[in-house]
């Protein structure tokens, strides 16, 4: 497992981490596996619970589509821990451990960055009257009830505020599995724009893409790894890249890395005024959308071969 045949003597190896069930699925991996070749890199792509791999024979391993970590968390957890002081993980697990709970838009919001408003019920907290209090203070048509460590839109619900009971019930079977609950409001330019995402690799716009609405109202959560999913490539609005830049740069000023990540995906909605809201940041194993603009995933590679000139 540890050996790709016909390794360059020499060459530089590097992981790209996924998972058995999303092995297939990674639309990203074939792109970035050619670009990383041209760089003179041998890339292999393993599975992050593989017990045979040696990830200490690896100068780099990159996180990709690792995406069945939400169900696994305390033993993802675990193997980050593990395997962080073996091998040249991007992005570095302090970081990674902060963005697989979506408790990180607290820290955002309390940055001072726009962030969609997000309130938490946490398990232990009656599902009730944190929906009712939330509910007060958003005059929200729809909302949205997910688990706070969530990927693929797995275990979210779109809700009207007439539907109070079924929130209850959907909230309280995340809260009795031990997850905590967060709520949002549901958004309605989100039918008409969509989410905008932005790509960045090492600090810098790549591209961005558009994704079409995932959630039905009343609609049960996805039982797939994750929800089908409707992109286009996208030129962002001026407003939206400035958002997306702030926040890279908030990472770094308030110390929580060095410098910029060697990825990361700004997922970004409007406000009823058009002004772009943070949704989500990825920095763990997001879809990068490599083939929806030519040059990113050679992008990426160059990045990936730098990062590994500089260690």
């Amino acid at each position: 497992m540890s050996s790709p045949a016909g390794s360059a003597r020499g060459a530089r190896r590097v992981a790209l981490i996924s998972a058995r069930a999303a092995r297939g699925l990674d639309e990203d991996m074939p792109s970035l596996v050619a670009a990383l070749e041209q760089e003179g890199l041998l890339p292999e792509i393993l599975d992050w619970d593989d017990p045979l791999v040696r990830w200490a024979d690896y100068d780099l391993s990159l996180l990709r589509s690792t995406w069945d970590y939400t169900d696994r968390l305390a033993e993802f957890r675990a193997w980050l821990e593990r395997i962080a002081p073996l091998t040249r993980l991007h992005n570095p697990r302090p970081l990674v451990l902060w963005n697989t709970d979506k408790h990180y838009l607290r820290d955002l919001a309390a940055l001072g960055l726009p962030a969609v408003p997000s309130s938490f019920i946490e398990p232990g907290e009656p599902s009730g009257p944190a929906i009712e209090r939330f509910l007060a203070g958003e005059p929200c048509a729809e909302f949205v009830v997910k688990p706070a460590v969530g990927a693929g839109s797995r275990g979210a619900r779109r809700l009207g505020r007439a539907q109070l009971a079924e929130a209850q019930r959907h909230a309280a079977g995340l809260l009795e599995s031990g997850r905590s609950v967060l709520l949002q409001p549901y958004l309605e330019g989100v039918e008409r724009d969509g989410e905008t995402a932005l790509l960045f690799f090492a600090g810098r716009f790549s591209h961005a893409i558009r994704k079409g609405p995932l959630l039905r109202p009343n609609a049960d959560p996805t039982r797939a790894l994750f929800a089908p999913e409707h992109i286009t490539a996208r030129t962002p609005q001026p407003a939206e890249l400035a958002v997306g830049e702030r926040v890279l740069g908030a990472l770094v000023a308030s110390g929580r890395v060095p410098q910029a990540p060697l990825y990361a995906r700004v997922d970004l909605l409007r406000d009823p005024s058009g002004a772009p809201l943070v949704l989500e940041l990825e920095l763990t194993e997001p879809s990068l959308f490599l083939d929806f603009a030519p040059g990113a995933a050679e992008r990426l590679a160059r990045h990936i071969a730098a990062a590994l000139r500089e260690g």
